[in-house]
């Protein structure tokens, strides 16, 4: 719902009714992850995407009637269905759409939900998109990480709730949304209840140090990619909005001092990506020993030449960092794509980002037999967070 909520929200506040279908599961090479999603407004329009374009027609007549009909409906698409080549996936792959009407009748807390997410607070929303009883079809809790926080909304009885939430805490931690199945009841060891926890986590931050040209298309393609971008530089006369643009914030500040602050006020963790443009040594040094002594963070990367990295590796070991800590730096920056322009050179710096997340190797993928998609890390994540709720 993120990638539509500023078109939904504007439909909701006006006090009309939008047809909205979410992508709730996947099977094989569905085109679009689960939470994608695709909004049709009271004038016909359309923003977003369920499949990017396999389905959207047939999917976009289902908005339409259950709007009429007020009646969710979750369907499945894909190239098992005898329809295959009128509304299935030529990808082959198969995805189930939970289609329902948003307005604020029947989702009266849809407005801080929008907030929190504005806000880049953790939210959650839980939606019954399958069970015996029809009324349970639709029904939604919206739950925040803290216990403290009061769950918005009720499923249908105290028990499920109860279940729900818990998961839903667990899921919202490593920003994880899936479909989690129940017992009508809630009952966790039934079956016949299902649940899509949509996770809305904050976006990931990507401090860019060094105010270049090279940041700035580094900082449109790292918003391109979801990444809160902050662009850091001592030079006031350098970092300046009208430089970044797509930057969400542009900071005047010594990197290594604005970095501390930052960790110390809790704004940095394990999705965090740094990178360091300025291979300038009286800038990159501080701040690069900063960042590899952090506890926790994504990446962290330096450009720069094989010569610059050299004199880099010895003033950081200078410095007191050792072989370990320096193991987690990625200099020069990037994946060997041939780089040559900012623009090409920050495609670069994003794939090897991608590539360092998901546990790719960075080959190309007509010399790898099997799955395109690493999923061992994410399963591991969330299994680890889980056991602790």
């Amino acid at each position: 719902m993120r990638d539509v909520l500023a078109e939904l929200i504007s439909i909701w506040r006006a006090g009309d009714t939008a047809g909205l279908a979410t992508v709730v599961r996947t099977f094989h090479s569905a085109p679009r992850p689960p939470g994608a999603s695709m909004v049709v407004a009271p004038d016909g329009s359309v923003s977003g995407s369920v499949s990017g374009g396999c389905v959207e027609g047939a999917v976009y007549q289902l908005a339409t009637e259950v709007v009429q009909m007020g009646t969710p409906r979750l369907e499945r698409y894909g190239v098992s269905d005898d329809d295959a080549f009128a509304v299935g996936l030529t990808c082959g792959g198969i995805i189930d759409v939970f289609v329902e009407s948003m307005s604020r009748v029947t989702f009266p807390e849809l407005g801080s939900v929008a907030n929190d997410i504005g806000e880049h607070r953790p939210v959650a929303v839980a939606t019954v998109i399958a069970h015996p009883d029809p009324q349970w079809v639709g029904r939604r809790l919206v739950v925040r990480p803290a216990p403290n926080i009061p769950v918005a909304g009720s499923l249908g009885s105290a028990r499920a709730d109860a279940a729900v939430t818990d998961d839903t805490r667990g899921l919202l931690a490593v920003g994880r949304s899936e479909v989690l199945k129940y017992g009508p009841d809630g009952q966790r060891l039934g079956e016949g209840m299902e649940v899509f926890v949509s996770s809305y986590s904050p976006r990931p931050r990507m401090l860019v140090f060094g105010a270049i040209d090279f940041a700035a298309a580094l900082a449109q393609q790292g918003s391109f990619l979801g990444y809160r971008v902050t662009v850091c530089d001592a030079r006031a006369v350098f970092a300046t909005s009208a430089r970044f643009p797509t930057a969400d914030e542009v900071v005047v500040d010594w990197p290594n001092r604005y970095l501390a602050a930052q960790a110390e006020a809790g704004a940095i963790d394990e999705h965090t990506v740094i990178c360091v443009l300025t291979h300038d040594p009286k800038f990159d040094v501080p701040v690069l020993a900063a960042a590899l002594r952090l506890p926790r963070v994504g990446y962290v990367g330096a450009m720069g030449s094989r010569r610059t990295h050299d004199d880099r590796t010895t003033r950081l070991k200078e410095a007191g960092l050792t072989d370990a800590e320096l193991s987690r730096l990625s200099s020069p920056i990037g994946l060997d794509l041939g780089a040559r322009t900012p623009e090409e050179t920050a495609v670069s710096i994003a794939a090897d980002i991608i590539a360092r997340r998901w546990g790719g190797g960075g080959r190309p993928l007509t010399e790898i037999v099997g799955s395109i998609h690493h999923d061992a890390q994410v399963e591991g994540e969330l299994k680890d967070h889980l056991t602790r709720y």
